[in-house]
């Protein structure tokens, strides 16, 4: 009896940490399946069940046809979409936060319309637009579709940040003779920074595995998730696996660069 009691106190004392623990675990295990995969053999066209080891895959990522290309697709589409979404994104969450103007409320509630909306109610509206304009759906279609989609989320982020900010701090910089351009470069810009790089971060991940509004706009174009796709109706190759837990892994990589930047940043500001 004791020592039920002593394990009961001991779960209450943890309980939080076992279920992030247990939560963490839940969100990994797709992760840890698909990178299990990326090592498998299988005999047939379709890599669902373990059969044998071989790093014939990883020997060559792009052992498969298109496969390549597709990927440095939306590797450019989804640089190309960060960077146009964030530069839009920070400017409009420094408007919404510094100045007051007529229909800022309006905006607002339209700034997290993307948000809420479903994708395929986007995607045919999207769609819809670029009929009615004439436009050939490609590359530019989708990226246009992408930034419009993403801004939402770095508005967002960055607008969190601004909203936190010291004005006084700027206040100070500008007693000591700075101008507006280099307060905003050496005051501004770097405690602005976490929130833009959050956006932006966010803004490649979506841009980068979005399916459903991709596929209504992109013409003949294949982006990497519409190859993944279209490769599942037939068989799917173990490629798809090792594509898959690269990028996990740079992402990985991302997060913990970042830590430990903040961590040094932290020491030396102590």
């Amino acid at each position: 009896m004791a020592a039920f009691s002593a394990l009961f106190r001991w779960l209450r004392r943890n309980v939080v940490v076992i279920a992030g623990l247990l939560t963490l675990a839940y969100l990994l295990l797709p992760n840890v399946v698909v990178t299990v995969f990326s090592f498998n053999k299988p005999k047939g066209r379709f890599n669902y069940s373990w059969q044998e080891f071989s790093l014939d895959a990883w020997k060559d990522p792009c052992g498969v046809a298109d496969m390549c290309g597709s990927l440095s697709l939306s590797l450019q589409i989804a640089t190309w979409a960060t960077i146009g979404a964030t530069v839009l994104g920070t400017m409009i969450a420094f408007a919404l936060v510094r100045y007051r103007f007529r229909a800022r409320g309006a905006v607002n509630s339209l700034i997290f319309l993307p948000m809420a909306m479903p994708e395929v109610v986007m995607a045919a509206s999207l769609l819809t637009l670029f009929l009615n304009m004439g436009a050939q759906l490609g590359f530019w279609t989708v990226l246009i579709a992408h930034i419009m989609f993403c801004l939402s989320f770095v508005v967002t982020a960055v607008k969190a940040r601004v909203m936190s900010m010291d004005p006084r701090l700027e206040q100070a910089a500008q007693d000591l003779y700075a101008g507006p351009v280099q307060t905003f470069l050496r005051v501004t810009l770097p405690i602005a920074a976490p929130g833009i790089a959050a956006g932006a971060l966010l803004a490649f991940a979506l841009s980068f595995d979005d399916f459903i509004i991709t596929n209504f706009n992109a013409g003949s174009t294949v982006t990497f998730p519409m190859f993944v796709w279209g490769s599942a109706q037939r068989g799917t190759p173990v490629q798809i696996n090792v594509i898959g837990t690269a990028m996990f892994l740079v992402a990985v990589l991302l997060v913990l660069s970042g830590m430990l930047i903040g961590k040094r940043r932290n020491k030396q500001s102590q």
